[in-house]
């Protein structure tokens, strides 16, 4: 089909393979997928329907990783992937179910920078085609079936294509239009030799980093910072000497932000968790070994001596952050249990102090003044009363 559309449009034909991660014994469930570059894109509600333990979830992550692998060595050989970057991506698929698989291929691709990203699938349910509406810049979907039952329906010959005939269509593609990478390769080549900058063990030396980094106030350690221990060892060593040497104050991580908050509290030396390790067990879910692992328990116990050393400047401390929502039900009861105890304590705060208890309403300022940030508690010490002022703790 993309062959098809390939040669109608004149345009180059390559494959972008994604691999569905079927739940064990039931692998017609997806649990979720992971795309070429090895996005991954979870089924939140099959993962908690059904209770998939993060290990299972790992496992089968790493076998279908390695069929991708597989798959794309056997379909390109030695072709390298095309350059994406300002071009219009049209991603086809034979069609779509709950469509987990296109949000993994949309996901990865974004990372090259395509100008546009176009879904194209001949058959597809309304509500699938709604919500990647979200993600992709255009979706066109020949029919939407009601009710739509499964992808095979849609077609009179449903015979799966064979890895040699996808090579045969790729070679005939390539063929009739030549890649752009594959026509200038070498300059690609040139320029990277130029603009590489040496590392040891995956850091550049202080100055060539110090020039990176210049006056910039976000630095950016892409994804190829996760992975392996020498990886995740380069990324702490880089944020250290940001943090040290720079005066960054906060690491924003692709992690839960209700696991990432409670690793917050501990560096920032306002948790009950008394170790490093006890701080990180809230990663729980997949990818757990992203953040569970020496190289942050290390980063993490270093951090919290690194705020422990400024003593009462707060606004000197480094947070640990999360910027995802992969566990997006447990992220709404933490939004929800805040904006509940924050209503109950100001409520508590408004009820004794009118009846002018001077201890119990200190008591009350001491607990919220535990649970909130500085900035929060420089809003709630702008809104006591002056006669109250002094119950302030």
């Amino acid at each position: 089909m993309a062959y098809e559309i390939a040669s109608a449009l004149g345009a180059p034909l390559d494959v972008f393979v994604v691999r569905k991660l079927g739940v064990p014994g039931q692998e017609e469930v997806a649990l979720g997928a992971i795309a070429s570059g090895g996005a991954v894109v979870l089924n939140d509600d099959v993962v908690r329907g059904l209770d998939v333990p993060p290990e299972t979830i790992r496992q089968v992550a790493e076998r279908e990783g390695r069929e991708l692998l597989r798959r794309e060595q056997a379909y390109r050989a030695a072709r390298p992937m095309q350059d994406l970057a300002g071009k219009i991506v049209i991603l086809v698929d034979d069609g779509l179910a709950t469509g987990v698989s296109m949000r993994a291929a949309i996901r990865a691709l974004r990372g090259l920078h395509p100008e546009r990203i176009v879904v194209a699938v001949p058959a597809a349910p309304s509500s699938t085609c709604q919500e990647l509406a979200d993600l992709a810049d255009e979706v066109v979907c020949a029919t939407t079936p009601t009710p739509f039952f499964a992808v095979g329906q849609s077609y009179w010959d449903f015979t799966q294509t064979t890895d040699e005939e996808v090579r045969d269509l790729l070679r005939a593609a390539s063929t009739s239009h030549p890649t752009q990478s594959e026509a200038i390769s070498l300059t690609e080549a040139g320029v990277i030799r130029v603009e590489a900058v040496p590392v040891e063990d995956g850091v550049p030396d202080g100055d060539a980093w110090f020039d990176l980094v210049g006056d910039a106030h976000t630095v950016l350690i892409g994804e190829a910072s996760h992975g392996t221990h020498e990886f995740y060892e380069a990324r702490a060593r880089l944020t250290r000497w940001l943090i040290e040497e720079k005066g960054f104050c906060a690491v924003a991580a692709e992690a839960d932000w209700p696991d990432a908050y409670r690793v917050n509290r501990y560096v920032r030396g306002r948790s009950e968790d008394t170790t490093a390790e006890e701080s990180l067990r809230g990663f729980e879910r997949f990818p757990t070994w992203m953040w569970r692992n020496t190289v942050v328990l290390d980063f993490v116990g270093w951090l919290r001596e690194h705020n422990d050393r400024l003593g009462g400047d707060e606004r000197a401390k480094a947070g640990f952050y999360g910027l995802d929502i992969y566990s997006l039900y447990r992220s709404m009861q933490e939004v929800i249990a805040y904006l509940e105890s924050v209503t109950r304590v100001q409520h508590e705060f408004r009820f004794r102090a009118d009846g002018g208890t001077e201890l119990l309403v200190q008591r009350v300022l001491q607990a919220l003044r535990d649970h909130i940030t500085e900035g929060e508690w420089d809003d709630v010490k702008s809104s006591v009363p002056r006669d109250l002022a002094s119950v302030l703790p």
